[in-house]
């Protein structure tokens, strides 16, 4: 009753796996090689953030990748409203 069925015929091939395989360390070398390259990473990152074809294992660290700039970019704004407020506030002070 619990015994499994075998495809006389071989394994099927299922054409999502492709996107599900481990992706191997020479992957992650070209890929680490690829973000090196101002503006490439960037326009390389939303590209397998969206793709639906790409390995996943490379769209899900692409997406983290891309949450991560977002968050700097923001800090970095804030950090500069902050010390911009802070230096004209100072300069305003100054003056009396």
């Amino acid at each position: 009753m619990g015994e499994m069925y075998q495809n006389p015929a071989g394994p099927v091939f299922d054409p999502r796996e492709k996107d599900r395989q481990v992706m191997s360390v020479s992957d992650w070398f070209v890929t680490q090689l690829l973000m090196i390259i101002p503006l490439v990473n960037l326009i390389l990152l939303i590209v397998w953030a969206v793709s639906s074809t790409g390995n996943r294992n490379r769209a899900n660290w692409a997406k983290a990748s891309l949450i991560w700039m977002a968050i700097v970019v923001v800090l970095y704004i804030l950090i500069f409203v902050i010390i911009f407020a802070t230096a004209s506030s100072i300069s305003d002070i100054s003056d009396w």
